[in-house]
This record gives structure tokens, sequence and C-alpha cells, in this order.
């Protein structure tokens, strides 16, 4: 029905191609309605979903001293440029917000608020993040200041009063900034460059989804039930190839406009109907593509070739519209229909009488929920650089599921948004450690053949991006590893706190037992390993041999692993410490997943920073035996000789 064509049209409702329809259904609330309405708001409030008043006066009075502080910059920096006088009193400049703040569905304790600055065209981008940012250190309300220039939307970040702030910029082609200036005005982006742009995307979006609503306030309720249930099921997360607060709320929009007269019970019963059988890759727009006089780029698979990859559109409504979830892929996409349909399940149910609203809030049981993950820790010594090297690695986690889903084994690679701190003995070992946990699918044998899965490749490249990223922005630092662990459901435990694996089937003391006498077994013949490595490291390098004893212990919950390569840098130089079991075994009953890791090595050619030190690894296969040789050069320019290391001489 929603995606047929309709007769009846209501003013303003906006019409065209890719599905766009008028309402679905204009009947009013039954009484049924407010008290599952009134049911769903008691259900929400238990997680902090709605912000107090105190909150409220908080930010506000927060943003009113930041939008003056802003004025008087601008004004100071339009003296210093020797502006005259009449311009310099009257050249204005202005704070908008966007986002969940803009939208109205800030949420208790969520102290971040997404924020413009606007300044007339005298103000330059060099100077807000010069000037500007120099002026806010001397503020004493302000803390945890930092600068990120060179993002895709470059912003300032800082506390300011304890209210976390994202402030990106924009300058406007005008010599004044009023305070009445209307950013929806297309005419605002004239002249423009593309990081002004897109920093105004931000507010403009939201006050266009603002605008084409129906009902303000069961569109806020029902987003606030929305985002609420993303979190808790694990599909938050725009970073992670899932959908971010823009995108959800562009999704509950189209279900009010649907819908236009319906409460919040039933809005988000019909989100669940409406996009679980949505057609994908059929985009979501709230209303139909404009063009424009100014002719920038916008998203238009009629068009753009690029465009027509896009697994899961959902369209800015704002100009230029753009796709909100290009990070998508097939596996995420996948996972979060799953959702959809149990969502719709759930909530029948609780139309119906059967079920409370408790029930749709129940976080998923991700390590309940596969047979097969992988482990990527990401590691650094000391906090500062692990800070910067986690966000770095998380930002690219969306390639290894691109990269792991491409292996014609594998269905479904999904990944855990949340992060863990690694247990006691990686910090031990490495100093500050985090972990994500992807689950795997792999596609039934249609036979009794054994089948080994090589993911080599896919985390290989994957691991080969995030340090060449790493050192193009210069953040590359001794001591920063990533590692990729293969592990089954069962070994789960020994990197996760109990409490985080929820309804942990019961083991048998004969399978406990007989798990624990493996374990001891894998970890002697480790250890025969590890000790041939510090006997060739030492030579080369002074250091703490019990570094070397993290491999032992970290596989401790890798005894099924069947290939694993782990290589620790020390003093510039990446070493490796532990090589494959060439004698594992794959059982013939189901399909395995086997691993050959380059873990924590760095792309050829990438150096760490203050060592003059290439290290270039190659795999090799010589009658079903793997042997992994290694070139150690110490001076790129010269041609020294170099040093081999393998299995059986080192």
């Amino acid at each position: 029905l929603y995606f047929s064509p309709s007769t009846s049209r209501q003013q303003n409702q906006p019409q065209g191609h890719y599905g766009l329809t008028s309402p679905i259904s204009l009947a009013p609330p039954s009484d049924k309605d407010y008290i599952h309405t009134q049911k769903l708001i008691e259900a929400m409030k238990p997680f902090g979903v709605f912000e107090d008043q105190e909150e409220l006066y908080h930010r506000t009075t927060v943003l009113g001293k930041l939008n003056n502080f802003v004025r008087e910059w601008i004004s100071e920096l339009a003296e210093s440029k020797n502006l005259p006088p009449s311009i310099t009193e009257q050249v204005g400049g202005k704070i908008f917000t966007f986002g969940s703040y803009r939208l109205g569905v800030h949420t208790k304790g969520s102290s971040d608020i997404d924020a413009l600055c606007v300044a007339p065209n005298h103000v330059e981008r060099s100077d807000f993040f010069q000037s500007f940012f120099e002026k806010l250190k001397n503020l004493e309300e302000v803390k945890n200041l930092r600068a990120i220039e060179d993002a895709y939307v470059p912003v300032i970040k800082f506390e300011f009063d304890g209210i976390e702030i994202d402030l990106v910029f924009a300058k406007l082609s005008l010599p004044t900034v009023s305070d009445d200036l209307d950013l929806r005005d297309d005419s605002c982006l004239k002249s423009l460059d593309i990081r002004c742009i897109r920093s105004l995307n931000g507010s403009r979006v939201t006050d266009e989804i603002l605008r084409l609503v129906p009902n303000v306030e069961n569109f806020r309720l029902t987003l606030r039930a929305v985002k609420l249930w993303a979190k808790r099921r694990g599909v938050y997360s725009n970073i992670m190839g899932f959908l971010g607060g823009v995108s959800w709320a562009m999704l509950v929009a189209r279900i009010c406009q649907l819908y236009p007269n319906a409460l919040a019970s039933t809005l988000v019963n019909k989100f669940f109907l409406i996009f679980s059988k949505w057609d994908w890759p059929k985009p979501v727009l709230l209303k139909h593509l404009e063009e424009s006089f100014l002719n920038l780029p916008v998203w238009d698979p009629r068009v753009n070739p690029s465009d027509r990859y896009h697994v899961m559109p959902i369209i800015t409504p704002a100009y230029p519209q753009q796709n909100s979830t290009y990070n998508v892929s097939v596996s995420t996409r996948a996972v979060m229909v799953e959702e959809f349909q149990r969502g719709l399940e759930v909530t029948d149910e609780i139309l119906k009488g059967k079920s409370d609203w408790s029930k749709l809030f129940e976080p998923l049981n991700f390590f309940q929920k596969y047979k097969h993950y992988i482990v990527l820790t990401a590691s650094a010594f000391t906090e500062e650089h692990h800070l910067n090297w986690i966000g770095l690695v998380e930002s690219k986690i969306r390639v290894l599921v691109g990269n792991l889903e491409r292996n014609e084994f594998i269905t479904i690679a999904h990944v855990q948004p949340q992060s863990f701190p690694g247990n006691k003995d990686l910090y031990k070992q490495s100093g500050y450690v985090s972990m994500w946990f992807l689950g795997l699918v792999f596609k039934k044998a249609e036979s009794a053949v054994k089948t080994n899965v090589d993911l080599t490749h896919g985390i290989q490249s994957f691991t080969d991006t995030v340090y060449r990223q790493a050192s193009a922005l210069n953040i590359l630092k001794e001591g920063m590893k990533i590692e990729a662990t293969y592990v089954k459901r069962k070994q789960l435990h020994y990197f996760l706190p109990a409490g985080t694996l929820q309804k942990r089937k019961k083991q048998r003391v004969s399978d406990i037992s007989q798990n624990n006498s493996g374990l001891q077994c894998k970890r002697s013949s480790l250890g025969e390993s590890c000790s041939d490595g510090s006997k060739d490291r030492d030579s080369r390098t002074p250091s703490n041999s019990s570094s070397l004893n993290k491999i032992s212990k970290l596989d401790i919950s890798t005894a099924e692993t069947e290939r694993l390569y782990v290589f620790e840098v020390v003093g510039g130089m990446w070493f490796l410490i532990s090589w494959p079991n060439s004698k594992s075994q794959v059982s013939p009953t189901e399909m395995e997943a086997t691993v050959a890791l380059r873990t924590s090595g760095p792309p050829i050619g990438c150096t760490i920073p203050g060592y003059n030190t290439v290290c270039q690894l190659r795999m090799c296969f010589v009658q079903g035996q793997h042997k992994l040789s290694g070139t150690l050069i110490t001076d790129p320019k010269s041609a020294s000789p170099k040093q081999h290391c393998s299995p059986t001489s080192k």
C-alpha cells in the first residue's frame, strides 16, 4: 500500500517518485492508543530518556553564554582587520544547534550538544581554529579543548561549564549575520566551499525534518522510543555501519507522514511494520529530490553510478540531498532488518495485550547469538596514545566488516558497536586495551567434506588500512597494536567479565575438564614458540622478556584457533613471536574458520616514528604446509644483508 501512488493528497504532503505517497491512515487515535502511549512512556522512564527541567535550563544558559562569546570574538576580529566602525558594530554572528538537542529528544545525563558557529564573510576558517581556539583556552569554564581540523566536517570539541560541545564552523557570503537569519534558504549556500556546506548541512537537515512532520510532539516521543530500542539492540552507530541519530529521525519522520494522526504507540508499531517490509535499496525520502541553481552534487543513482551501490539509502531532505547511510553494508542491513522483524512481533503482542513495552527494550544477547566470533584488540602503551588509536581503529571497523562479508563462505559479519576494556592480563602487558567483537555466520557446507575458510586477506587488508591511515595522520606510535583472533562462543568468557555473558549455558564438568586440558596443551606449545621468539628478539635489542608472556595468556582464549600470527613492536621493530600450527585440523562435521592473521604488523613501507625500519612480510604455502618468512631491513636505502626469520631457524 505504501508503495502505491494515491489520488488523495494533503496540502504540503510530499509526492513524487521513489515511493512517496499520501498518508496511509488519517484515523483519529482511540482510547486504547492513549493508554498504550502512556504505558510506553512509563516503560522508557527508567532508562533516563526524558531530561529534567534543571538540565534543560543549564544547557540553555550555556548556549546563551557561548552565543555572546562568539559575537564578541567576531566583533574583535573585525576591529583587528580594520573594518569600518559602522560594520564592526553590526557584524553579528550566531550559534545554531542541530542533532538530538535541536530535535528535542535529548536524554537525561547526555550532555553533548552539536552546534554550528555562523560567521560573516570577513571571518576565515583559519581564524576559527586559531584566534577563536586561543580565546576559548583563556575561559575558566572551558575544559578538554581540542581541535580536529582535518576531519570530514572540521570541529572544535570542548566542555563549557560541564556541557560537552561539538562546534563546527561556516562562513556565509554576507557582511553581517542577523539574529533572524534562516538557514533553510538555499541562497545562504551561494559561493561557499564544501566544508562550510557540510557544516551547514546538519542544521538545515534538522530544521527541515521538523518542518516536514505533521505533529512534532508525536514525532519526538516516537523518536525517543526508537532510539532507545536501537541502542538496546545494538544497531545505533553510524560509524560502525548501522544508523546514526539523523537517519533514525528521518525514518521516524517518514512514518509520521504516513500516519499523521497516530500516537506514539501506534507509530512505533507502524515503524516496524513498514521498514521490516521495505523494498531496500529503494530509498526513504521525506520529499522529492529538488534541483537548484547552485548545481551542487546531490544523491541521484540515475546520474551518479556510485549511488547505485548504496544498500540502504535514507536521503536527507535539505539541499544538497545526500545519503546519510553510506556506511551501511549488506551485513549491517541484514542485522537491522532482522531487528525490525523482531520489533514488529513484539509490538504486535503488546498492542494485543499479550506483553508489555519493557519487552521491546530488552537488550540483544549478542554473545549467545553466534557460534563464531572474531575478537579485535587495539592496544597502546599510554592513555593518550590509546585514545587516538582506538578512535582510528573504531572508524575503520566497517572496512573489516565489508572485507569479511565479501568472503564467499561468510553470510553475516555482525559487529557489536560497544567496545570492551581488555582483561587484567592484557592490561599488564599492553598498557591500555580495547576490544570489539564480530559475530560470524558461515554458509552451511553442502557436503560432509571439510572446508577451510581463510580470512587472512580480509583482515590483513583492514590492518594495512589502519596503519597507513595512522601513518598519514602522524599518530602511529610505538606500542600501538591491532590483534584479531578467531574464537568460538564457549571461549568468550576468557575475554569478557561474567556479567556480560548473559544466559550462559552451563557446561558439564566433563566438558570443562576436557576444555581445560586442551588449553594447557595449547599454552605449552605456544610457550615454546614464545621462548624461541624471545631469544631472537633479545639478540637484537634489550627488553623485558616478560612482555612475550602476553601471547600465551592471550591464547588461553584462543585454544581452538587454527592459525595465529602475532607480531610485537620492540625498539621500533616488528618481531614475530608466534606462528601457526601446521598440523591443525578442521572438524568435518561443520565449517570452521581457519584463520591466518597478520595481527599487529604495519603494512609494507610503514615505519615507526623515530626508527628507520621497514618490516616486509610474506606468506607462502608449500605442499600444504604454511611457512612465514620475514625480511627485516634496518636501512631501506642501503642494501644491507637480509635477516630471515622462520619457525625452524628462529
